[in-house]
């Protein structure tokens, strides 16, 4: 009975992980994850899969996401549709002067791999204070989703402040700093409020349905 119910979890796993990987890549290959963006880097919905899998199945399928995440983000920039930005996420791409180095590969799989980390740890350690697997969900979800935006950022200013400020600020009178914090406040938060939501409404009615059958 034990071993059928051990692959029974199995195989809801593997179900479950294969449809959210499937989201993944659609939101990540497709313009139904990109949201319409005030800034010049787009706003995304592709860290949605990946605070959702942390929630319903853990740190681990969550990390895991969040590699396929980097992963799309690689292959996408790379190969299916590389622009004035593409070097920030690759070291195969070079626009004139700019070129992508070891600091792109970074930039593209550490913030996305950290999204389930910082989602899990968050959520594990607010259940203990607020005893509200909606509450915590929906902060654990911000934390997640800003953990991705401001490494991603801080690894722009870190690796290619100077080329991303010439290529993206207009006004000289402003700086690098001042330029990020408004990425941060028209895209970042943005995605860290639909973080939240989808932590909250969608990742955990999901985990306790399917914890019935588990």
């Amino acid at each position: 009975m034990s071993k059928t119910r051990n692959n029974r979890k199995q195989i809801l796993f593997l179900c479950q992980f294969s449809i959210l990987l499937a989201i993944e890549i659609i939101v990540c290959f497709t313009p139904l994850g990109t949201l319409p963006s005030l800034g010049m880097l787009s706003a995304t919905l592709s860290h949605v899969p990946v605070i959702i899998t942390a929630v319903v199945l853990g740190m681990k399928a969550g990390t895991l996401m969040g590699l396929a995440f980097g992963m799309c983000s690689f292959i996408y920039w790379t190969f299916v549709a590389p622009g004035a930005f593409s070097f920030l996420y690759t070291p195969f791409y070079t626009l004139g002067e700019y070129s992508g180095n070891f600091g792109s590969l970074l930039i593209c799989f550490v913030p996305r791999i950290l999204i389930g980390v910082v989602t899990v740890l968050v959520m594990k350690g607010l259940m203990k204070v607020f005893k509200n697997q909606f509450a915590a969900a929906a902060v654990a979800g911000v934390a997640g989703t800003l953990t991705n935006t401001l490494l991603v950022l801080g690894g722009i200013y870190l690796f290619f402040g100077q080329e991303y400020y010439a290529m993206s600020v207009t006004d000289p009178s402003q700086t690098l700093l001042a330029f990020l914090g408004m990425v941060i406040l028209t895209n970042g938060l943005p995605e860290a409020v639909i973080g939240g939501i989808a932590a909250s409404a969608i990742a955990v009615p999901v985990k306790k349905a399917v914890g019935k059958y588990m």
